[in-house]
């Protein structure tokens, strides 16, 4: 028979699945010997079962009862008596921690007797009045649904009729006429009447704490933390314990630590004669924590010494909440309490130091997340006021600037020393020089993973995507607000790409410690000496190599000096924008083989040069060169903007035409699964074996220089192992005739990316032909679902996740069952065919801290994202090799 009910005696720690956080902890402080008033906790399983019939399960409301008697027996009273009633809390309890996002009733068992009772017992007349209004108060709003608005205005009403500034000006005469006001209030609004049966009220508000955990505030809490929706919440019922009785009682929160700094001591706040609601509620002004020595010595001498228990136990920051009741004090909860980035690592590093954690489990108390925040210049949280708008998220950071609209004007301003922000509906690849001037990339259109994002994340630059609420016109050089604010070209904004928002105006920037240590190891004290030890632990233990997506040599340069060991991804189309676009167009307008082979002898020293001082700042380690990969008529002009001037001109431009023409030949109705990729290697003459040759001559430059280059070519889009048979024995002709040309022998291994479904089902022969493989996740996460990543995030995903369709962006974390499930079907097959084949990963989703535990247990050999996302990467790699993942079915 399934059980529902347990006292605290009876729970543990490690029961916080069944008893929620909440009843959980409240049952190891009953262990401790702490004093916690008695109660017992209602589990999660009654509330899936309820949520899923919308009744109570068998059984439980007799185990309540039960339960309820053994609560009765050691407080000496019952719930409901006249003359000395017992009085109860119902709270809820998840297993993870949703503050303020579910129901509470307080003061359970008053009714139109009792609480004279209360009143004579407790010698306060108010203090009994008081705790039934707030029982009638809750129980209406919480229970009853009755709108909470309408109690605070009878409560303002009465306050000004009294000329009392709050509400402990009101005497017991007032409050009793309040209670009969709420009364009157919830009979109105609902035809009911308040139930003066103490049972109904204890059986009620526990049903409306399993209703509140599909209430809207607790669905939106969830998906933000992605805390998944069937878990349940379980409700603990607990004797009332009161801050309230007087001079003599209060109530309050305490951390063991400082949440913001990590710093050691005793943080939090106080309030005298109060309840705990008070405290959190903001309703009256708290004092410090310290201001208890002085008011309650006796208490405050306890508290210290139960805080230190409970941080010796827990090992870690607690999170406290406590009441004095007439000198008396009770441990109401306690949580491992939430803290900032900051403070996260320096406790980390300060609990290790002091023996309470290993170094291992130090790691396993950060992440990349949070360093993700301390990497970045942040806002001063105190200084900003309500956003112009509000996007995506897409490359964290702060920054502030003149807002422009053009490419050009970015990079002109930005010469001449100005800070600026572009903002665009969207970016394209010309607009990568002033993406590259600019201090934040704002766009009205686009995801996580559009243009804008992962160039963006790639240059570290802040960029927030899809801000809807902003219509931008470039014409005019200006964007407009859904309110009607018009923000013109030059206008200061402030971009916060942690969260998205759109501030008018320069927010004051707090500085990174923490990027300054990663550049140039410059290594202060505090966070980020706390953040250096977790980075050389996760290092040591880590099974994952962690390369770098880098395209340029200031790319390369950065992402060794942030601890990349080698770089996963070189995009060669990024080599053929600016002034090189030229003779991409001669490539793309060559009417014979010699006009072709013209034009790509043009390009053979420039992406040579770049191969070469690229590999000097990898020098020793790999270096992974990809074949053009995206359509060419990305390398052409926008085809409406060339056909307008086309037919605007009285005598357009012959190139123009040509061009024109050359458009409209290449158009494609879905260019990203076109001619591109491998496809264009095979049908462009001389397209492989120029950007071969500029590789292998760069590996003989640098060998002859006397590095150690380890290039590896990259062949991007195969869906058949029919393509890369082919492409690879134009690949081996020209590296073995460099090596006969230059007398230096040219090796350099020969791989594909695996982004396509077709090639992750046929990995076992794709292996036969390929020496590595590197999952492409960004494109196999589009074809498998079905995606245009450019669109469909802006266009219907928050509608998605509203759902629970899946709880995070698959472009943002790898979608485990569907896309994970090809993943590992291509590493098994692989291996198969290929014993020891390498395998790593260069989309976006390997410098995810979710999607890095997922390749360690997958058996990849390495992760590669952008430079500045190595070192979150390098921490989650080391937190993955912890987590009792290790190995997989594939190695």
């Amino acid at each position: 028979m399934v059980r529902y009910v347990y006292d605290f005696h009876e729970g543990r720690r490690d029961m916080a699945d069944l008893l929620g956080g909440k009843g959980a902890n409240l049952a190891e402080m009953t262990r401790l010997g702490l004093p916690v008033p008695p109660g017992f906790t209602v589990t999660t399983d009654a509330c899936r079962a309820f949520l899923a019939t919308g009744t109570e399960p068998d059984g439980m409301v007799a185990e309540v009862s039960r339960h309820l008697s053994t609560v009765e027996a050691a407080a000496g009273r019952r719930l409901g008596q006249r003359d000395d009633p017992l009085l109860l809390s119902v709270r809820s309890g998840a297993r993870f921690s949703m503050p303020g996002m579910m129901e509470t009733v307080l003061d359970i068992g008053l009714n139109d007797d009792s609480v004279r009772g209360l009143a004579k017992v407790s010698g306060s007349e108010r203090f009994a009045w008081d705790s039934y209004r707030r029982l009638v108060q809750m129980f209406g709003s919480t229970v009853m649904g009755v709108d909470a608005a309408l109690f605070e205005r009878a409560m303002a009403a009465l306050k000004e009729l009294r000329h009392a500034p709050d509400d402990l000006h009101l005497d017991a005469h007032d409050l009793a006429e309040l209670v009969e006001a709420y009364k009157r209030l919830i009979h109105d609004e609902t035809g009911d009447d308040f139930p003066q049966s103490p049972a109904e009220q204890l059986r009620r508000a526990i049903l409306a704490v399993f209703r509140s955990w599909n209430g809207e505030r607790a669905r939106l809490y969830r998906r933000r933390e992605h805390i998944p929706d069937n878990l349940g919440t379980a409700v603990t019922v607990q004797r009332m314990v009161f801050g309230n009785l007087g001079p003599d009682s209060g109530s309050g929160v305490a951390f063991t630590r400082d949440p913001a700094t990590g710093r050691g001591g005793l943080y939090g706040d106080y309030l005298p004669n109060a309840q705990g609601e008070d405290v959190v509620a903001g309703i009256r002004n708290t004092v410090a924590l310290t201001e208890l020595e002085r008011l309650d010595p006796r208490s405050y001498d306890r508290l210290r010494a139960h805080m230190r228990a409970l941080e010796l136990h827990y090992r870690d920051l607690c999170d406290i909440e406590f009441t004095i009741e007439r000198g008396t004090l009770w441990m109401l909860q306690t949580r491992v309490g939430k803290r900032t980035a900051e403070a996260a690592f320096a406790i980390a590093a300060e609990l290790t130091d002091e023996g309470l954690v290993s170094a291992d489990e130090a790691l396993a108390r950060v992440d990349g997340h949070g360093l993700a925040r301390l990497m970045f210049p942040r806002f001063d949280a105190s200084a900003t006021g309500e956003p112009l708008a509000h996007g995506i998220p897409a490359s964290p950071g702060a920054a502030v600037g003149a807002a422009v609209f053009e490419s050009a004007e970015a990079v002109r301003r930005a010469a001449a020393g100005e800070k600026v922000v572009l903002v665009r509906q969207e970016t394209t690849p010309d607009d990568l020089p002033g993406m590259i001037a600019a201090q934040a990339v704002l766009t009205s259109r686009g995801g996580k993973t559009s243009h804008a994002a992962v160039v963006a994340r790639g240059m570290g630059k802040v960029c927030v995507c899809g801000a809807e609420e902003l219509s931008v016109d470039t014409e005019a050089r200006r964007f407009t607000t859904r309110d009607g604010v018009v923000v013109a070209e030059g206008t200061v904004v402030s971009v916060d790409g942690s969260d998205g928002a759109v501030h008018l105006g320069a927010v004051p920037l707090a500085d990174s410690a923490v990027m300054r240590y990663l550049e140039n190891g410059e290594r202060s004290a505090g966070v980020v000496t706390a953040v250096a030890r977790a980075l050389e632990h996760a290092d040591a233990v880590r099974r994952l190599e962690v390369r770098a997506n880098a395209d340029t040599p200031e790319d390369a340069r950065r992402a060794r000096r942030f601890g990349a060991q080698g770089i996963g991804l070189c995009r060669t189309e990024h080599m053929f924008l600016g002034e090189r676009r030229k003779p991409v167009e001669e490539m793309i307008l060559a009417r014979d083989d010699t006009d072709r082979a013209r034009a790509l002898a043009a390009l053979l020293p420039l992406q040579r040069q770049d191969f070469t001082e690229i590999l000097q700042a990898m020098d020793g380690l790999p270096v992974t060169i990809r074949l053009l990969d995206p359509p060419l008529h990305e390398f052409l002009p926008d085809r409406t903007e060339l056909a307008v001037r086309v037919a605007a001109a009285e005598h357009p431009e012959p190139h123009d035409v040509e061009l024109l023409d050359a458009v409209n030949r290449m158009h494609e109705e879905n260019p990203m699964l076109g001619l591109r990729g491998v496809r264009l290697g095979l049908v462009v003459p001389g397209l492989v074996a120029m950007q071969v040759r500029a590789v292998a001559e760069a590996v003989v430059a640098r060998t002859r220089a006397g590095g150690s280059p380890h290039a590896e070519i990259m062949v991007p889009l195969v869906g058949a192992v029919e393509e890369l048979r082919i492409e690879r024995a134009e690949v081996e002709r020209v590296l073995a005739r460099v090596s006969e040309e230059s007398g230096v022998r040219v090796r350099c291994p020969v791989g594909t990316m695996i982004e396509l479904p077709r090639a992750a089902l046929t990995a076992g022969r794709i292996a036969e032909e390929a020496e590595f493989f590197s999952f492409g996740t960004n494109d196999l996460t589009q074809t498998t679902w079905g995606f245009s990543r450019d669109d469909v995030e802006a266009e219907f995903f928050s509608a998605y996740l509203d759902k629970g369709i899946f709880p995070a962006s698959p472009f943002e974390t790898i979608d485990r069952h569907g896309v994970g499930r090809l993943v590992r079907i291509a590493v098994y097959e692989g291996r198969a065919a290929r014993p020891g084949l390498t395998i790593g990963v260069c989309g976006e989703h390997g410098g995810d801290p979710d999607s890095v535990h997922f390749f360690h247990a997958a058996g990849l050999d390495y992760v590669s994202c952008s430079p500045f996302r190595v070192p979150v990467a390098r921490l989650e790699a080391g937190r993955a090799a912890l987590s009792g993942a290790e190995g997989s079915d594939s190695r």
